[in-house]
């Protein structure tokens, strides 16, 4: 494994655990008595980015193979 993909590895390992805990944030937001719309929307937007990022590196680490 070369430094690139160890150091990719990593950075994935990164966002994932991000991903997760704005997941967790999202869902205790909704959970309030009066929940925060805004920030809510901000906290998915910022999901959604992150899922993209993520989606990047695992590509860059297992490229497509051509059958």
């Amino acid at each position: 494994m070369s430094e690139i993909e160890i150091a990719l590895r990593a950075r994935l390992k990164i966002l994932q655990q991000e991903h997760t805990d704005l997941d967790a944030s999202i869902q205790a937001l909704g959970h309030m008595p009066i929940p925060d719309q805004l920030m809510i929307a901000r906290l998915k937007r910022k999901k959604l980015s992150l899922r993209d990022e993520i989606v990047k590196i695992e590509a860059q680490i297992l490229p497509d193979i051509i059958a």
